[in-house]
């Protein structure tokens, strides 16, 4: 017995016309989500080769709190972007005139 079931989000509607989903503002929002996660990394990154060195100056403490809360933020963050992002794959339905 063949144990593939097919798609489970048809592309084609039960009336012939075509599935609606937004692809190119959904995949925007995913490439702007991404690059977003890309930059923060970066900056995290940077941020404790920095800090490898030791501190020399009083305001390099300052980077302290952006290691230790920036990343759980960011991660929140990131969260409430991906739901926004994949919520631009659905199509708005018209406007009741």
């Amino acid at each position: 017995m063949n144990s593939y079931q097919g798609a489970r989000r048809r592309l084609v509607a039960p009336n012939g016309e075509p599935s609606p989903i937004h692809w190119r503002r959904g995949f925007f929002r995913v490439w702007l989500l991404l690059s977003a996660a890309w930059i923060m990394g970066w900056a995290i990154y940077l941020l404790l080769y920095e800090m490898r060195d030791g501190f020399n100056t009083p305001g390099e403490f300052l980077s302290i709190p952006v290691v230790l809360f920036g990343p759980p933020v960011a991660l929140l963050l990131l969260g409430f972007a991906a739901a926004w992002a994949f919520r631009g794959f659905q199509v708005e339905p018209p406007p009741d005139a």
